[in-house]
Parts: structure tokens; C-alpha cells; sequence
């Protein structure tokens, strides 16, 4: 009998010895996060500028969408003759300076919507600091443009005194962006299909709606409509850092599942 136990023990401790070496043997993935930011008031503008450029072409998830000129105005190069980003903010609302434009255009991104683009972008001050928001408004203004960001800025903000730089009313929350119930409606109200396809309408930069139901469960739709961080689809985590975070607070319960619903039904 003993030898029988021993068999089986070998058999075990074999086994979990084989699966420690292969779990070993695959590379494990760290989600990338912007590096917090802390700036002196006497922080030069540099600094700034260096500080921005690195979260716009990397954690901030910035040149995925602004880098090309086709999902969203392209901040590195010139946009329809208008000029770098850093020459023409001071230009696209009148009695807006750029370094004003610049930061309403992050916390509110789409109270001044470019035209032919859809509004995917959301509220970067829910997820970056104040001194992140500053140092990309400051790398934007290099484009082109004088770096007019001080650390004075940044200080003013954090102890609650105007910036100087206006932010419209609708930044202060994110509201629905429609009252209807009709998932269709719901979707296209918050330009769903600017990166999800459906019915052969839409732009493949997230997983098709086409079939969904058939592929995931409602509670990993549900999920990921309310925390798309969680996990990205097999072949698009690359592109998860350009979903919104902020569907849980815009849509109602009843929206949300009426969406769920809808999705987990189209097999």
C-alpha cells in the first residue's frame, strides 16, 4: 500500500514541478502606468515639456490616437494646413489662449470637438494628475508653439484657486449622453462604433459586435464596459488604454443592461 502512496506522491510532485517550470519559462506582462508626476514651483518649463512627452508617447496612451490624424486630430504633425498643435490651439475657440485650450480640451474633450472626428476621448483628469495634465499641455505647446506652463499653474490648482485656464461647466461630471433605454441608440450616443464593428458599420479597433454574444458572457461584457482595464480581448491589448473608464458613471443601470443584453443576444 505504502509503495502505491509513494507512486502517487512521485506523480504529484512531478507534475507541479513540470507546471513551475513552465509557468516559469513564460514571460509575464505588466500593465504600463503613468509615472506620478511632482514638480516644484520653480519647475522649468523643460522639464515640463521633457515629463509630457514622455506619458504622450507612452503610458498616457496619447500617440495611439493622436499620432496618425485618423481616429483623432494628429498632435505631431500638421492637421489639415492648420499648423502644429503648439501654433494652432490659440486659434481653435476664440478667447482662449492655447495653454487654456490645451487643458480643457484634456479634462473635457468634447465640449470643443474638431470636426470629422466622433468624441471617444475621455476626461483625462480621471485618470492623470494634475501635474501629468500640466506637463502634456506644456509638451503641446512645444509643438510649434512657446511653452507658457509654470509650475504655478500647478500649484494653483492643487490649492483650489483658478488656473487660468477656463474649463467648461460639463468637466465638472460626465452625464449620460442620452436618456433613451435602446441599446442602438445608447451605442451610438457614445460612438461605440467609432471603435467597435457592428453589422459592417464601424472601425476594428476593438472587438466586433458582430457575433459577441457567442464569444464572451455577459458578465465579461458587463465588465468591460464598466472597467476595460481589467482585461483586454485575445489581440487587442494593445489598443485597451483608448476605451473610456467613465461608462459606469455615464450610462444608468438600466442602460447598461440593456446594452449587455443586447451584445450577449448578437451570436
Amino acid at each position: 500500500m505504502w509503495q502505491t502512496n509513494l507512486k502517487v506522491l512521485a506523480v504529484v510532485l512531478g507534475t507541479l514541478a513540470v507546471f513551475t517550470i513552465v509557468s516559469s519559462s513564460i514571460p509575464q506582462l505588466q500593465s504600463v502606468v503613468p509615472e506620478d508626476l511632482s514638480f516644484s514651483g520653480d519647475v522649468t518649463a523643460e522639464v515640463l515639456v521633457a515629463a509630457g512627452q514622455t506619458l504622450f508617447e507612452g503610458a498616457g496612451g496619447c500617440a495611439d490616437c493622436h499620432g496618425s490624424g485618423t481616429r483623432a486630430p494628429n498632435l505631431l504633425a500638421d492637421e489639415a494646413g492648420t499648423g502644429l498643435i503648439g501654433v494652432r490651439c490659440a486659434s481653435r475657440v476664440a478667447g482662449q489662449d492655447c495653454k487654456a485650450y490645451l487643458y480643457a480640451s484634456l479634462v473635457d474633450p468634447n465640449a470643443y470637438l474638431v470636426e470629422g472626428y466622433v468624441p471617444i476621448m475621455a476626461d483625462m483628469s480621471r485618470t492623470l494628475s494634475s501635474e501629468q495634465l500640466w506637463a502634456l499641455v506644456a509638451y503641446l505647446q512645444s509643438l510649434g508653439g512657446e511653452v507658457t506652463v509654470t509650475g504655478a499653474d500647478i500649484e494653483s490648482e492643487g490649492s483650489g484657486e483658478s488656473t487660468g485656464a477656463a474649463v467648461p461647466a460639463s468637466a465638472a461630471a460626465a452625464g449620460p449622453t442620452s436618456t433613451s433605454t435602446d441599446p442602438v441608440e445608447i451605442m451610438t450616443a457614445n460612438a461605440c462604433l467609432a471603435c467597435h464593428i457592428m453589422d459592417g458599420a464601424g472601425a476594428p479597433i476593438g472587438p466586433s459586435f458582430d457575433g459577441i454574444g457567442g464569444r464572451l458572457s455577459a458578465d465579461y461584457i458587463r465588465e468591460s464596459i464598466l472597467d476595460p482595464r481589467a482585461g483586454a480581448s485575445e489581440g487587442f491589448g494593445a489598443l485597451i488604454q483608448l476605451m473610456p473608464a467613465t461608462f459606469g458613471e455615464q450610462l444608468s443601470a438600466a442602460q447598461l443592461e440593456a446594452i449587455v443584453q443586447f451584445l450577449t443576444d448578437r451570436r
